[in-house]
């Protein structure tokens, strides 16, 4: 068999191998995830898109490579071709990336545009950062909460085993209705913090005096955590976040209870 040929086979065979389902099951679990809500979801299906036209782009480049080096080596006794200039060739690397930035502009313009639209909201919380807690104030309802880190100081200092959610668990979560369109309100109190939680398809930073916003709308019941994503002091480690997501008679249900109840986790 001619060894160009040869050299296709074997690698299109390797790539059957790596991409197939039976395979790469572990792989996949390294990926962005789908999240639970419709940012979430552009977001992923955005990264994708981009991911497979890098992944395009890159067989096209090194095949033509590969097929150079092997076909035209020196071995085989070709000699370098002397040229100055290519019209065509010079006219087909502008235009193609061109073509490809648009085809990739377009789909990201309008999930940069979703993820900012926060009209018509069903429920508004702010979201405050503090060293290193955060504090949620529901601002129709009247609620009002630190949430701090909840993992035993044993546990901290080595002195008991870790349990599942180490440094992922807190007094008091953000409790949010499934179904509604909840609009966040980001500020700090002190210095710029970040609140991230990944299956949310939101990272927002609190910026002491200014407000961020950014919007979700969860589409299944469950407990989603994340943490803080700025490097914002001693203690940055230790501010995650949880939010419990349930659906809206359980949140009518707590929201009832926390009426008229006073501030609390002010703990430190």
């Amino acid at each position: 068999m001619n060894p160009i040929k040869k050299f296709f086979l074997i690698f299109f065979i390797c790539l059957i191998f790596l991409t197939s389902p039976r395979w790469a099951l572990a792989a996949w679990q390294i990926n962005m995830a789908p999240g639970v809500t419709p940012i979430s979801h552009s977001i992923y299906h955005l990264h994708m898109l981009i991911f497979w036209i890098c992944v395009g782009i890159a067989v096209v480049v090194f095949s033509i490579m590969i097929y150079s080096l092997i076909r035209h080596r020196k071995s085989l006794g070709v000699h370098a071709a002397q040229f100055h200039e290519n019209f065509f060739l010079e006219i087909a690397w502008a235009v193609v990336p061109f073509i490809i930035l648009i085809v990739i502009a377009i789909p990201a313009t309008k999930t940069l545009i979703k993820m900012n639209d926060n009209s018509d909201p069903e429920l508004t919380i702010k979201v405050t950062g503090y060293q290193w807690r955060w504090r949620y104030a529901y601002l129709d309802q009247g609620i009002d909460f630190f949430s701090n880190l909840s993992t035993p100081a044993e546990e901290l200092q080595n002195q008991a085993k870790k349990n599942k959610w180490y440094l992922l668990e807190v007094d008091h979560p953000l409790v949010v209705p499934t179904h509604k369109k909840i609009r966040f309100l980001f500020t700090s109190n002190d210095v710029i913090h970040s609140w991230w939680v990944p299956t949310l398809g939101i990272k927002r930073d609190t910026i002491p005096g200014f407000i961020n916003e950014a919007w979700a709308k969860i589409e299944s019941e469950g407990t989603y955590r994340g943490q803080c994503a700025e490097l914002c002091g001693t203690n940055h480690a230790f501010m995650p976040i949880v939010v419990k997501a349930v659906n809206e008679k359980e949140f009518n249900r707590w929201a009832q209870q926390q009426s008229g109840e006073p501030l609390h986790g002010t703990n430190t």
